[in-house]
């Protein structure tokens, strides 16, 4: 039985009810921790994509969703990269916040700072062989240059530069929101990253298409997706139990919730759109619902994806067959 059943349709009806759902819900960047987050964030997907085969550092760098902070970007800004760009859905950064946490992230680079691990995000993914700072990655001859004091006021100065509006050398951009493909130069791009987000795009074969587009050959694609209910059941997997007109109630008007998509359909898309995938680390949980209970959608799962709660995948661009 699904405990949270009446309260998650009681969400979703409440958001056609003017005054009783506020679109735009900044999750805030004041939690003293976040700056760790982000620097934990880029740098497992530098050291994985690094241990996978993707052995440069990143000049030109797109995220998608950041959420409420360019954290993340400023952290690859910081090891390497003179370009980023932030897309999203909703416009949720707080800009006001993001030189405090550049500040904070110089200092963590400086001191060579571990990667912050499970004891401290328990949540976030992939897991790490290790979470000794990369010294192979980022020399001590790298970082002498990344964090020059001219460098990193260049970085600051972009930061400062108004959303949307391309910069110089050291350039930073943001969309909210982003519909368009053509936001990002065609092949200008040499990774995309996310965390936490491809769960929530409704429109994944055209964001994959996107992706495509924006990346150089041989560009790289990296992200972490979660594929369990999100709070929308009370079993980790239960969103697959629930019948497309109940689901339409649960998401209600909301902007964004999550797709239901299991790991092998982000899997067809990357291969549709030119992707070889280097990496494919599933996180797996049995059931905890019997396959009787499935809709019928969902009832032809395979058992991979019927127990894959959450996937982190890389992938390279290759030329289209």
């Amino acid at each position: 039985m699904n405990t949270n059943l009446p309260v998650v349709v009681l969400k979703g009806l409440a958001t056609y009810v003017p005054g009783l759902y506020r679109l735009r819900q900044s999750r805030g960047t004041s939690e003293p921790n976040w700056s760790r987050y982000c620097y934990s964030v880029w740098l497992r997907h530098l050291v994985m994509a690094w241990k996978h085969g993707f052995t440069r550092i990143p000049e030109s760098i797109a995220e998608l969703g950041p959420g409420p902070s360019l954290g993340a970007g400023l952290a690859a800004m910081l090891s390497g990269a003179d370009t980023y760009s932030g897309l999203d859905v909703v416009a949720l950064v707080d800009h006001t916040q993001d030189l405090r946490i550049l500040d904070e992230l110089v200092e963590l680079y400086r001191r060579r700072e571990a990667i912050p691990g499970p004891e401290e995000f328990p949540l976030v993914g992939p897991l790490m062989d290790s979470y000794e700072f990369p010294r192979h990655i980022l020399t001590d001859a790298l970082m002498e240059r990344t964090l020059s004091d001219d460098r990193v006021e260049a970085i600051r100065e972009a930061l400062r530069t108004p959303p949307g509006r391309p910069g110089g050398k050291i350039a930073i951009t943001y969309f909210a929101p982003w519909y368009d493909p053509a936001v990002v130069r065609h092949e200008s791009v040499d990774m995309v990253f996310s965390q936490g987000v491809l769960q929530s795009v409704d429109e994944l074969d055209g964001t994959y298409k996107a992706m495509r587009d924006w990346l150089k050959p041989g560009g790289l694609t990296s992200h972490q997706i979660a594929l369990y209910s999100l709070g929308t059941a009370s079993a980790w997997n239960g969103h697959y139990a629930y019948s497309d007109w109940l689901w339409r109630l649960i998401r209600g008007k909301r902007a964004y919730l999550i797709n239901r998509e299991p790991c092998s359909t982000h899997l067809a898309y990357l291969r549709k759109h030119g992707f070889r995938v280097i990496t494919e680390i599933r996180v797996k949980k049995p059931s905890d619902i019997p396959r009787r209970r499935l809709a019928k959608r969902f009832r032809n799962l395979s058992e991979d994806d019927f127990t894959t709660a959450g996937a982190f995948i890389q992938a390279i661009k290759e030329p289209l067959q």
